[in-house]
């Protein structure tokens, strides 16, 4: 109870902050993987092999080298900035956007083959019925194909949406200050690693097992018979 009494204001502000990374990182891969899906499915050799490369690349790279290179590489490096650094916060801005950027592209490499998945449960002649109607392949894809494959992968997608969450983690090697930032603090500070690492586990929990009930329950609801 001192630890909670003493870090409840930074807990909840750094809880805070992983539900905002897992939201806008959540977001953008979404929007990411779906393009890459539909690319993976593509007609065109050129688009097919870029969605393939695409994945194979960020599947295999771990995060934390992906998270350091948008820092490093993109921001000092190469000077891409996210944020005005004229600002006050605009350091802090900056990898914090860097950090949702870097688990984007991460994790929409896992949304697009989830996708895809789902897209290979769609009986072939519901994309040929679209074709004879006249339809173009964007229109194929979105209109006909995707929405039953999004009912295919919900409970996948569900995992995925956990995994991004206990990843955002990795943000604080670039300075965000969210959940295991504050940890490495407290267990640096406090003589009560058990507590302090039973608190954070607690607090993951809280935001990681509702998030896997509501996505059984819409995968059961909407489930294909």
């Amino acid at each position: 109870m001192n630890l909670l009494s003493k870090y409840g204001s930074q807990l909840i502000d750094v809880f805070i902050t992983t539900i905002q990374l897992t939201v806008l990182s959540a977001i953008g891969a979404l929007i990411i993987g779906t393009v890459v899906a539909a690319m993976r499915v593509s007609p065109i050799p050129i688009a097919r092999a870029i969605a393939t490369v695409y994945v194979t690349i960020f599947r295999n790279t771990p995060l934390t080298l992906i998270i350091l290179f948008t820092s490093f590489g993109l921001f000092q490096t190469l000077g891409v900035s996210l944020a005005s650094q004229s600002s006050p916060t605009g350091l802090v801005d900056n990898n914090f956007r860097l950090a949702v950027l870097g688990l984007s592209v991460y994790t929409a490499s896992f949304v697009a083959e989830s996708l895809r998945s789902g897209i290979n449960t769609v009986p072939v002649g519901q994309a040929e019925a679209g074709r004879s109607l006249g339809m173009t392949f964007t229109q194929n894809v979105s209109i006909v194909v995707l929405p039953q494959a999004f009912r295919a992968v919900i409970g996948p997608l569900g995992s995925v949406l956990i995994a991004l969450t206990k990843n955002t983690t990795i943000a604080s090697v670039i300075g965000v200050v969210e959940a295991s930032f504050l940890m490495k603090e407290m267990i640096e500070n406090e003589a009560a690693i058990f507590v302090v690492g039973g608190i954070f586990a607690l607090g993951f929990m809280i935001l990681t097992l509702p998030t896997g009930l509501l996505f059984g329950y819409i995968s059961k609801r909407l489930a294909v018979s």
